[in-house]
């Protein structure tokens, strides 16, 4: 942002829960920033005391991941969280943010607003600074509100529902510009009223490529990094790998099934049900260090759309690392979306519905023997700079300069 003209002043929870905390992305905050952090409180430790979860238990994706399969507590609990906890579980830290960011923000002027959501709790403390102080707002979905996949999962009553849609719809009037990260989710918000509506997906940081070590090749190892939830589980692979450890000479003895982050239960499950436990390697949650080690020593990676009403305009962060890394993506999902246009557009791979297994099995045995005669790098045919961080950093400093150059 300073490259651009704007200093940034960052509000952030001060003893949020997460199951596990990266340090090393500390490095990108920039020297001499301002911090704030203010005390949150949520209820994860309470969910963990009904269920019966360790507290040590990562509840933060209940929605998707779970180690078995979920009882009546799990159930009671999100039904207390949907009605009670607007938008979100982070909910009780609205008022006090609000109150502290009033106050400081007498003190200690800015020039603008950014916002970035979910959680929607911030997108609500946004809306709330924007009515009482005037300040120009952009107002950042990484992914929608009411039309995010995991709402349909929230036992919502009808008033609780209609509390969602309506504080959408303050955020979406007094909005100076909304980004969102797809073509389709910007549609998508504009037909529910969303106005000003620009795309600017997620995208990489050229330096984090910069020395990663070179890849391994003693095993066509297919990655995937980040969370793998019911909803992204994939049979039809699983069953294409085992026909062609069944059929092709050297590939059972080659291949490895590598999933890095966390991992449903029936996604295991159907890894075994295919026969493939034996070439499973669960990592479970490392830092992002070794996340693009592990995926740059990768033959194939793995990008895995939500089969949701919503994956058109699902366009997983993960996917423009993948492109950075050049390695060969597959991507499942529908073969429309925005994503598998991505893909395709920049020849990084192919993109196949979920159910294909041979379309899946045609595109792994191609890349299987590419990797048995020595290559592993994918043949990009465009460039991926319009995705590189200080490319899409330089589009939001744009839209911050437009909504403010009237109080200028």
């Amino acid at each position: 942002m300073r490259q651009f003209g704007w200093e940034p002043v960052i509000y952030t929870a001060a003893n949020a829960h997460y199951p596990s905390i990266d340090y090393t992305n500390e490095r990108d905050v920039p020297p001499g920033a301002t911090v704030l952090r203010q005390p949150i409180w949520e209820p994860y430790h309470i969910y963990k005391r009904l269920t019966g979860k360790p507290p040590d238990a990562n509840v933060n994706n209940v929605f998707y991941v779970q180690d078995d399969k979920p009882g009546l507590m799990h159930h009671f609990s999100v039904w207390m969280r949907s009605n009670f906890f607007i938008p979100d579980a982070r909910a009780a830290w609205i008022a006090p943010s609000v109150r502290f960011l009033r106050r400081y923000l007498k003190e200690h002027p800015v020039d603008a607003i950014f916002s970035d959501g979910p959680p929607h709790t911030n997108t609500r403390i946004a809306t709330l600074l924007k009515q009482y102080t005037g300040i120009p707002w952009l107002a950042d979905f990484q992914d929608p509100w009411t039309q995010v996949d995991y709402f349909a999962m929230l036992r919502l009553m009808p008033w609780g529902r209609r509390r969602h849609e309506r504080m959408e719809q303050e955020a979406f009037r007094w909005a100076d510009r909304i980004t969102i990260v797809s073509p389709s989710w910007a549609k998508d918000l504009e037909a529910i009223g969303a106005q000003r509506v620009s795309v600017i997906p997620w995208g990489f940081d050229p330096d984090d490529y910069a020395d990663l070590p070179a890849p391994e090749a003693h095993k066509f190892a297919i990655v995937h990094t980040g969370i793998m939830g019911h909803d992204r589980n994939a049979p039809a692979l699983f069953r294409a790998l085992r026909a062609l450890c069944n059929t092709e000479p050297g590939f059972a003895q080659d291949l490895e099934l590598r999933l890095v982050g966390q991992v449903d239960f029936s996604v295991q499950e159907a890894i075994r049900e295919a026969g493939l436990q034996d070439y499973l390697r669960l990592q479970g949650s490392v830092d992002r260090r070794q996340a693009l080690q592990i995926a740059a020593s990768s033959a194939v990676l793995l990008l895995l759309l939500n089969q949701q009403p919503n994956a058109m305009g699902r366009i997983p962060g993960k996917l423009f690392e993948y492109l950075a890394l050049r390695r060969p993506i597959l991507t499942l999902g529908p073969p429309q979306a925005d994503a598998a246009r991505i893909t395709e557009d920049t020849a990084a791979g192919y993109a196949f519905a979920y159910d294909d297994s041979q379309g899946i099995q045609a595109a792994v045995l191609q890349w299987y023997h590419t990797w048995k005669s020595g290559k592993l790098l994918a043949p990009l045919n465009t460039s991926i700079e319009a995705y590189s961080s200080v490319r899409l950093t330089a589009r939001i400093a744009a839209l911050l300069d437009e909504i403010t150059v009237k109080n200028r």
